[in-house]
């Protein structure tokens, strides 16, 4: 059947219950429904969840962001912890509406991305922006020592290709949320990116934050199903001074930052006498 082509709650009662669906960056497609058994529309099953609900949808003219929010249990089969803990649900895209459970006329209501997740007592709740958040973004860059593009990104002009890498993982340490590469020297990706290609966290990008010759420090939980041999992609690091710009990439030319501005302790001098 088609989309909306009803005036939803016009009478005292209403066949209506609220869907919403979770795009995450792995690919995977989840849909939900606060209807007491499962819903098939626009080629995705909604599974019935009524144990999670979503927060009123305010939808403005202005320019400012229409903030959203979806609570639930840990129960349920699609939601777990430890994917929440692993950022499979990190900056996925979410649509949510009604429908008509008899007729399965729908109508969307809200679109956006999730922004933060909070888990406690068992259950969770994701913060939601809407696509206007985007817009809240300051268009005059502020002056930094250090430079303000993302390395292989907008601005900085070098080429990922000639940064990145496919490598196989060797070793697991759970405790220290470490990893060892089967690559000779790990010390260049200090900074850099690592993104897993297969396993239990496909797609999901991590932070290299401490590195050694034998293994790299993640910024996020690692899943405990992450096992030896799964294929990732790392990307080396930058630590974004001028001296490593020029002397290690040789890319001053495209460096965005003013590295020899007088800082704010220029500001607190005085005259001193001889």
């Amino acid at each position: 059947r088609g989309r909306m082509s009803r005036v939803f709650f016009a009478g005292d009662l209403d066949t209506a219950a609220a869907w919403w669906r979770v795009y995450r960056k792995d690919g995977v497609a989840l849909g939900f429904t606060t209807h007491d058994r499962d819903l098939w529309f626009d080629g995705l099953l909604h599974r019935a969840a009524p144990g999670m609900l979503p927060s009123a949808v305010r939808r403005s003219i202005g320019f400012e962001d229409d903030e959203s929010e979806v609570e639930g249990a840990l129960t349920h089969d699609s939601i777990r912890a430890e994917d929440l803990a692993a950022g499979l649900f990190d900056e996925a895209r979410v649509l949510s509406g009604i429908v008509d459970w008899e007729t399965l006329e729908r109508a969307q209501l809200y679109g956006g991305s999730i922004g933060s997740i909070a888990q406690e007592a068992g259950g969770f709740s994701a913060q939601l922006r809407s696509a206007k958040a985007d817009l809240d973004v300051d268009p005059v860059p502020v002056s930094s020592p250090t430079c303000r593009a993302r390395f292989c990104g907008p601005g900085c002009a070098l080429s990922p290709i000639a940064f990145e890498r496919e490598a196989h993982v060797q070793a697991v340490d759970q405790s220290r949320n470490r990893l060892t590469l089967d690559i000779a020297d790990h010390r260049p990706y200090a900074l850099g990116e690592l993104r897993t290609t297969e396993g239990p966290q496909t797609g999901v990008t991590m932070r290299i934050i401490a590195v050694s010759t034998d293994g790299m420090t993640l910024d996020r939980p690692l899943h405990p199903d992450t096992a030896t041999g799964l294929r990732v992609r790392i990307r080396e690091g930058c630590d974004r001074t001028i001296a490593t710009c020029a002397s290690r990439f040789d890319n001053a030319a495209n460096f965005r930052g003013e590295p020899f501005l007088p800082g704010n302790d220029l500001l607190t001098q005085y005259p001193q006498p001889r």
